[in-house]
């Protein structure tokens, strides 16, 4: 990137979301928002990012309420150029044993609240020529991977792919709107026992934030290699 940027985060107060924001911050070309469902949890990410970062409160859990949100964001802090749907929740049980609010609550806040925060932010990012939109999947959310875990994470990750590739074709090519799978990583919803760090998890979101021109969009990737969807 040429010009400083603006780079909206959420789930910013810990885990992946976090250390993306750490390193977006780090680059000294990013204006990082962190992003927290409460005032208080913004505030601690901001302060944990650094480098400037500004707190922003969002509630996912509301997704009407997010896209009215994200329209107050943009009118207090300018246009959002980088949008990063990190934030996430991961229900237990099968089909048979999640019930239908934890499915719920999975679809609001892993699909429809990026959706609706795309929508917004992705629209000022068509009308200027440039954005980068990051939805932060799973590979539990793969058709191809065998959707396997929980099913109403990985049935809302997997709608979070269908999400991916309706913007990236609505919002054209000079934004580019990509999916990416951490893999499993040592945070409060992977556990102690996973194997990748959240430093290690962070490198594809952070990449695909500042693709160059001729970057993929569209796309769904591992280790900054595609896989299937």
């Amino acid at each position: 990137m040429t010009s400083m940027r603006t780079a909206l985060v959420t789930g910013a107060n810990r885990g992946i979301g976090l250390e993306i924001a750490r390193q977006l911050a780090a680059r000294g070309d990013c204006r990082v928002l962190a992003a927290g469902r409460s005032a208080r949890s913004a505030a601690a990410a901001a302060e944990a990012v650094g480098g400037g970062a500004v707190a922003v409160a969002l509630d996912l859990s509301d997704p009407q309420g997010a896209e009215a949100r994200a329209v107050e964001i943009e009118a207090r802090n300018g246009p959002v150029d980088i949008l990063v749907n990190n934030a996430g929740v991961m229900p237990d049980g099968d089909p048979l044993s999640a019930d239908l609010r934890e499915f719920n609550a999975a679809m609001r806040v892993n699909a429809a609240a990026p959706y609706a925060l795309t929508r917004i932010f992705g629209a000022g990012m068509k009308r200027r020529g440039w954005g980068r939109v990051v939805n932060v999947s799973s590979g539990l959310g793969s058709f191809a991977e065998g959707l396997e875990g929980p099913a109403a994470y990985a049935v809302s990750k997997a709608a979070l792919n269908a999400v991916t590739v309706q913007f990236a074709r609505a919002l054209g090519p000079k934004v580019k709107v990509n999916a990416c799978c951490p893999g499993w990583v040592r945070t409060r919803m992977g556990g102690e026992t996973a194997p990748r760090s959240a430093q290690e998890a962070a490198d594809t979101p952070v990449w695909l934030a500042t693709l160059p021109e001729d970057g993929p969009t569209g796309g769904f990737f591992r280790d900054r290699a595609p896989i299937a969807w």
